[in-house]
């Protein structure tokens, strides 16, 4: 059997990567909601003309979220697997991961009111003065 090439091996490995997001996106609740947050302060980053900056840090903060989201449900998973009865150990694990999502998600929170907010202030303020 022939030796795979670094590109053969490469799309292999996208191709993997590729399934996994998107039995992610069919199968977890968690994720499907933040899947729906991402496209909405997407679709605020075109309506607010977000700068190159903003864009980068939003994309940033969207992928930090959902990827820890990916680990804290792969870890969920690995943790029902190897011991499907309740263990206090296995909860304390489960409960960090879910801890991290929750750190991830309020610093997206943050960057999105930082990104936002003036915008919305200045949104506002401009159409206030106009009868």
């Amino acid at each position: 059997m022939p030796k795979e090439s670094l590109l053969e091996n490469r799309i292999k490995g996208v191709k993997v990567a590729l399934k996994g997001a998107l039995l992610l996106l069919k199968t977890e609740n968690s994720i499907k909601v933040q899947f729906g947050i991402a496209i909405l302060v997407t679709i605020a980053g075109f309506v607010f003309k977000i700068s190159n900056t903003e864009w980068a840090i939003q994309l940033l903060a969207i992928g930090l979220v959902m990827s820890i989201e990916g680990l804290n449900t792969a870890i969920e998973k690995i943790a029902d697997y190897v011991q499907p009865n309740f263990d206090e150990k296995i909860g304390f694990l489960k409960d960090i991961a879910a801890g991290a999502v929750m750190i991830a998600s309020i610093i997206a929170i943050i960057v999105g009111c930082i990104i936002y907010v003036p915008k919305i202030i200045a949104l506002t303020s401009v159409s206030g003065t106009h009868p």
